[in-house]
């Protein structure tokens, strides 16, 4: 396992979905769990502990609301740690604010709001700096992304 992906909430899984999306289109493999911060700790410190030792090299964590779950997370390992905020209370700006607002040295890289699918880009793009295979596949996936926007945009659009 190369990523370990965590949320709070059962409800939560359908927005997490897009960091599977990205992931599986790459081959990486990967693992989820719904644990939270504030009802389950040591299950979460648990937890970290174990996919650190399966070789997990990136977490990506999502979170509505007060959203600690992404910085509990930084705060317990080394591995790089990507924050989705969740859509919840004023239209997820609340955890935006949250998981961007870290203390010094304990950084969480932060997508867009319910966007998980970046998320696992970004934790794709990670692991291309050390795995030959992966960026080959990112470098194939970027041009064929060009090709088709300029394909899908070459006549115009009419309005």
């Amino acid at each position: 396992m190369k990523v370990a992906v965590f949320f709070g909430s059962k409800s939560d899984t359908e927005i997490m979905r897009g960091a599977a999306k990205a992931l599986k289109e790459f081959g990486i493999e990967y693992k989820a769990f719904i644990l939270s911060a504030h009802r389950v700790p040591e299950q979460l410190t648990q937890t970290l502990k174990e996919v650190e030792k399966d070789g997990c090299e990136v977490i990506i964590a999502g979170a509505g609301l007060a959203a600690h779950l992404p910085g509990v997370i930084a705060s317990q390992t080394l591995l790089p740690v990507i924050g989705v905020p969740i859509k919840g209370a004023i239209e997820g700006l609340d955890a935006l604010y949250s998981i961007v607002q870290m203390p010094k040295s304990i950084p969480v890289a932060t997508v867009g709001i319910n966007n998980s699918y970046n998320a696992g880009m970004l934790a794709v793009q990670i692991l291309s700096l050390k795995y030959k295979d992966i960026k080959i596949k990112l470098e194939d996936f970027r041009e064929t992304m060009k090709e088709n926007f300029i394909k899908e945009n070459r006549e115009g659009i009419e309005l």
